[in-house]
C-alpha cells in the first residue's frame, strides 16, 4: 500500500532536454544490486497520484570527483588473495563501467588502518628532514595507488595526516590519548594523555618550519613517483585526541602555522597543491571560522574538509564562504554492520554533504578483511570485505550504493539543484546527459513522475531501494 504522504505531488523545477534519446535505469535492493529496470520508458503523460519530480537548471557546485580511502590494511589483505581476484576488485573500484572512483584519499604517514606507526620522518631534531623518506609508501600504498591508475588513469589523490611526526609533538608519541580498553596497548602513558583544545605539536618555530618542509617533499615525492597530490587536508579529525595516531590543534594554531609556515613553504616550492582546513570533526561553525577568517592563512585555504560531527558545521560555513571549496572526508563506519541500514545511513550522509556544496565525496575504507577491525580493536565497515582463508571477496551494500552515485559521474560535472531535501539527487555531466539518484528508505512502495522536458518517466520504486537514472 503507497502511503498517501508518498503520493502528495513535490514539485522540483526542472532543465533535461525536451526529448531523452536514452534511457538507462539501474535499481538495487538488499540482495539484488544494479539490476537493469526494462520498464522504464518515456511516456506523454504522468502517472496518475504519483509523486512528481523535476529537477531545475540550476547549476550549483562543479564536482573534482568521487571516491574512498588507501589504507595499509586494505592492500595487505588484496595481496593474500589471487592476482586474479585482486585485478578484478581494483577493477570493479576504479573501471568506468564499474564504480568509476576518480578522486581519493591517502593517509600520509600512520592511520588508524595503518600496520603500526610510521611517518615519512622519524629521525628525532632533522628539522631539515635529511632523513625524509617514503621508501615505506613505495611498497604497500604506492602500490595500491599505482594499480588503481592503471584502471582509472586521470584518477586524483588528496591527503591528510593523522600525526607529524612523533617527535614532532609535545608527548613525543604518535597517539595522544591513553588506551583505556587495552592498557598499555598503544605504548602511551596515562601521564602524556593530550587534552581536547590543546594543540598537540610542539608550537615551536623549528618545528613548525620542519613540518612544513615535510608536507612539501611528501607533495614532491609523490610526483617523482607519477602521483599528483591536488590536495591536502592538513590534520585529520583536529578536534579529537585518539588512542591511535592523532594530534589534537586548536584553530588558532593550525591558521597560524599555515599562514606563516605551510603556505609560504608550498609558495617557495612552486606547489599548486590545495590547502584545506579540515578535516573537521566539530559541529560548532566557530571553530572553523577562527582559522578561515585568520588574516595570514586564508590566502592560503582552498576549502575545508568535513567528516563525522563536521555535518553539523557544513550548512554554515558554505553559506557563509562561497568563495571556497568544501569538502566530505570520510564516510562513518557503520561499526563494521556491513549492512543494508548502514548504506542507508551512507545515503543520508551523500545527500546532507553533496547539499551543503561539496566537491568531493569520499568514503572510508575501500577494502578490509573479514571482520574488519583496525589494530586498536575498532570493527568498521569497508565497501569490499575480503576473507583470505577462504579466497572470497563480499561486496558490500555501501559498494553498490557508491556505483550508483558515481558509476556516470566525473571530475567537471556540475550537481543540479533540487528541492527534495532527502531522497534525490541531480546532475548535469559534461557529455550533456543527465544524472539523477534517488533512494526509497521507507517500507513501502514510492510512486513517483520523473519529468523530461514534456516527458515523464513513471515508476514504483520499492521498498528499500537505491536508483540511478541516466538520461541522455
Amino acid at each position: 500500500m503507497i502511503k498517501k504522504s508518498l503520493l502528495q505531488a513535490s514539485c522540483l523545477a526542472l532543465a533535461l532536454a525536451a526529448t531523452a534519446q536514452k534511457v538507462e535505469w539501474r535499481t538495487s535492493t538488499e540482495g539484488n544490486y544494479w539490476q537493469l529496470n526494462k520498464s522504464a520508458k518515456l511516456t506523454t503523460a504522468p502517472a496518475a497520484g504519483a509523486q512528481l519530480i523535476e529537477i531545475t537548471d540550476n547549476r550549483m557546485q562543479t564536482l573534482d570527483g568521487m571516491g574512498g580511502c588507501f589504507n595499509e590494511l586494505g592492500w595487505d589483505v588484496l595481496c593474500e588473495i589471487s592476482p586474479e581476484q585482486r585485478q578484478d576488485v581494483i577493477n570493479k573500484l576504479f573501471s568506468k563501467e564499474e564504480a568509476n572512483f576518480t578522486y581519493c584519499r591517502m593517509p600520509i604517514g600512520s592511520s588508524d588502518f595503518a600496520m603500526n606507526y610510521y611517518s615519512l620522518c622519524d629521525v628525532d631534531g632533522d628539522y631539515n628532514m635529511i632523513n625524509f623518506s617514503i621508501d615505506r609508501d613505495r611498497h604497500i600504498l604506492l602500490r595500491y595507488i599505482k594499480e588503481a591508475q592503471k584502471v582509472q588513469p586521470g584518477l586524483k589523490i588528496w591527503g591528510s595526516p593523522w600525526t607529524p611526526p612523533a617527535w614532532m609533538k609535545a608527548n613525543n608519541h604518535y597517539a595522544s590519548s591513553y588506551d583505556n580498553d587495552k592498557p598499555n596497548h598503544n605504548g602511551l602513558p596515562r601521564e602524556k594523555e593530550q587534552e581536547l583544545d590543546r594543540t598537540g605539536i610542539r608550537m615551536e618555530k623549528g618545528v613548525l618550519q620542519a613540518y612544513a618542509l615535510y608536507f612539501s617533499k611528501y607533495v614532491q615525492a609523490y610526483a617523482k613517483q607519477g602521483v599528483k597530490i591536488y590536495a591536502i587536508n592538513v590534520q585529520n579529525e583536529p578536534c579529537s585526541p585518539t588512542k591511535y595516531s592523532s594530534c589534537p590543534w586548536n584553530p588558532q594554531d593550525l591558521a597560524y602555522f599555515v599562514g606563516n609556515f605551510m603556505g609560504p613553504q608550498f609558495e617557495k616550492d612552486g606547489l599548486d597543491t590545495e590547502i584545506y582546513l579540515g578535516t573537521c570533526n566539530r559541529d560548532n561553525p566557530d571553530w572553523s571560522r577562527t582559522a578561515l577568517n585568520d588574516p595570514k592563512a586564508k590566502k592560503y585555504w582552498a576549502g575545508e574538509g568535513f567528516q563525522w560531527d563536521g555535518k553539523g558545521a557544513i550548512p554554515y560555513i558554505n553559506k557563509e564562504y562561497p568563495h571556497l571549496k568544501m569538502m566530505h572526508t570520510e564516510a562513518e563506519c557503520g561499526n563494521g554492520s556491513n549492512d543494508w541500514g548502514a548504506a542507508e545511513h551512507t545515503w543520508w550522509q551523500m545527500s546532507h554533504y553533496l547539499r551543503n556544496g561539496c566537491v568531493v565525496f569520499s568514503y572510508w575504507n575501500m577494502v578490509l578483511s573479514k571482520g574488519n577491525v583496525s589494530p586498536w580493536g575498532w570493527k568498521q565497515n569497508a565497501l569490499i570485505s575480503v576473507d583470505p582463508a577462504t579466497q572470497t571477496v563480499t561486496y558490500n551494500p555501501e559498494f553498490y550504493l557508491m556505483k550508483h552515485l558515481c558509476h556516470w559521474l566525473n571530475p567537471g560535472d556540475v550537481r543540479l539543484e533540487t528541492s527534495d531535501r532527502d531522497d534525490v539527487l541531480a546532475f548535469a555531466c559534461n557529455d550533456g546527459s543527465k544524472v539523477v539518484m534517488l533512494v526509497n528508505r521507507t517500507g513501502d512502495d514510492r510512486s513517483l513522475s520523473i519529468k523530461v522536458g514534456n516527458q515523464y518517466l513513471n515508476q514504483v520504486l520499492k521498498p528499500h531501494s537505491f536508483h540511478t537514472i541516466y538520461l541522455k
